[in-house]
């Protein structure tokens, strides 16, 4: 797995650093992750039902995804969560710790990177760092320059919400 301050260092991506202890739901991160000035994130890891197809679906933390509304808009079969497995082959990352920082690993670019309009609004956002174990504030410009390093394009849509 790559070192994601050292990723983030070496292309002077800056951002700030908050430790907290493990969060693996938006409720924990409610609870044990302190206020910070900084949308907060949620990261879907996603596959169709065949496996040809991976997606990283990153929404607001408290949005609700309507999984049966969002293969219309991604063009795909259903959806269906991808397993610990494949999120480890594709990403590199434990359940709980899936995040947009994920696409550092992904050297193959077979992950779509999703990323809903109502979220790319805020000018910073909360992710975790490959660990669920600190998050980092991080401006859109920031993102938008990790992307950039990691080759990954990147859709703004409306992911439909329940």
């Amino acid at each position: 797995m790559t070192d994601i301050y050292k990723f983030l260092a070496d292309h002077q991506i800056e951002c700030e650093r908050h430790d907290h202890p493990p969060v693996f739901t938006v409720e924990d991160v409610n609870r044990l992750v302190p206020p910070l000035p900084a949308a907060k994130t949620k990261s879907l890891f996603l596959r169709d039902t065949k496996g040809l197809r991976h997606f990283l679906i990153i929404v607001r933390g408290e949005k609700r995804v309507n999984l049966k509304a969002l293969p219309a808009i991604l063009n795909c079969s259903k959806l269906r969560f991808g397993s610990p497995e494949r999120l480890k082959k594709y990403l590199g990352v434990d359940p709980g710790s899936v995040s947009i920082f994920a696409a550092v690993n992904d050297m193959d670019k077979a992950v779509e990177i999703i990323i809903d309009t109502a979220l790319w609004k805020s000018d910073t956002f909360q992710f975790h760092p490959l660990v669920n174990t600190s998050t980092l504030v991080i401006s859109r410009d920031s993102i938008e320059r990790f992307l950039y390093k990691t080759g990954h394009e990147t859709q703004v849509l409306d992911v439909p919400g329940l």
